[in-house]
């Protein structure tokens, strides 16, 4: 059984009563959710990225959270710089358009550009998710 066939269940335990809540991986409303990673030089750059993604649906949402330290190799050299890494929200669906228009947007010769997939989650955040991207 691959990912995409397994079920997830999380449960609600405060408030009243026990509300178990079973979520498919294969349930298109809410286990199509990606987070998308990518790191930028400043906050404006970012933000501005960030932004654009957000109104053009690419994205529901985009966290920037700045000071991150990064170490990588680039052209044979080991680099140290400090950058800003944005979370973004969206779809297997809008992925394609997503990375599309933040590598043209970035500022970067080769951006970071990586997709998780949330084996589990908050079934009525994920739904946000879909229902926010690619109107």
């Amino acid at each position: 059984m691959g990912a995409r066939d397994r079920f997830f269940a999380f449960s609600k335990t405060s408030g009243p009563g026990l509300t178990s809540i079973i979520l498919s991986a294969n349930d298109k409303k809410t286990m199509n959710a990606l987070l998308v990673l990518s790191s930028f030089p400043d906050a404006e750059t970012a933000h501005r990225i960030a932004r654009t993604l957000v109104e053009e649906q690419c994205a529901a949402c985009a966290n920037l959270i700045p000071g991150a330290e990064s170490i990588y190799w680039w052209k044979g050299v080991i680099e140290t710089s400090v950058e800003v890494v944005a979370f973004f929200k969206t779809t297997d669906e809008q992925y394609p358009q997503l990375a599309t228009r933040l590598k043209e947007l970035h500022p970067y010769e080769v951006p970071e550009i990586i997709a998780f997939t949330p084996s589990q989650g908050h079934g009525d955040y994920l739904q946000w998710i879909t229902a926010n991207t690619g109107r």
